[in-house]
């Protein structure tokens, strides 16, 4: 029997996910009516979507048509990180949405104190962009999984390699 369980606390999203849910929202703003004709183009990058349109009017509608999408794939809507809205030749718009992924030092440091805090003998370290928790006891991890769920956070948290 193990010594210690652990789990790591990430914060990650599906890019296959995303790949399908931006196809779909391709889809979709080639069969809207008010969409059709505005020669929109979404490009996926790894980290980004790059959004092209003809008025802030559409770009709110995609904004729209791509939190559906998402939300229906299981993707959670803090991966979204809006860009400011610039112009574009020949009148359009252009955006830049960002798309978080990975738990910055500061969301990493915030979260171990806080699990060390809260509970004296669960041991939290930072990895790179995760961390790792560690206790003698699974109802501690249990417990401190119980406290993530229960606080909101700007990024969405995931729990993975419980052992």
């Amino acid at each position: 029997m193990a010594s210690n369980y652990t789990f790591d606390i990430v914060s990650e999203f599906d890019h296959q996910e995303m790949v399908n849910a931006v196809d779909q929202v391709r889809r979709e703003i080639e069969n809207r009516y008010d969409l059709k004709d505005s020669k929109t183009t979404l490009d996926l990058n790894e980290d980004s979507i790059v959004v092209n349109t003809d008025s802030e009017f559409t770009l709110d509608a995609i904004h729209d048509i791509l939190r559906n999408k998402a939300a229906k794939r299981n993707l959670s809507q803090k991966i979204f990180d809006y860009g400011k809205v610039e112009s574009a030749s020949g009148g359009r718009v252009r955006q830049v949405i960002n798309l978080k992924q990975g738990i910055d030092q500061d969301l990493a440091k915030q979260i171990s104190k806080q699990i060390k805090d809260e509970f004296k003998k669960v041991q939290a370290s930072i990895q790179g962009d995760r961390v790792r928790v560690s206790s003698k006891s699974k109802d501690e991890l249990q417990q401190v999984i119980q406290l993530l769920k229960q606080t909101n956070y700007a990024i969405p948290l995931q729990i993975t390699n419980y052992r």
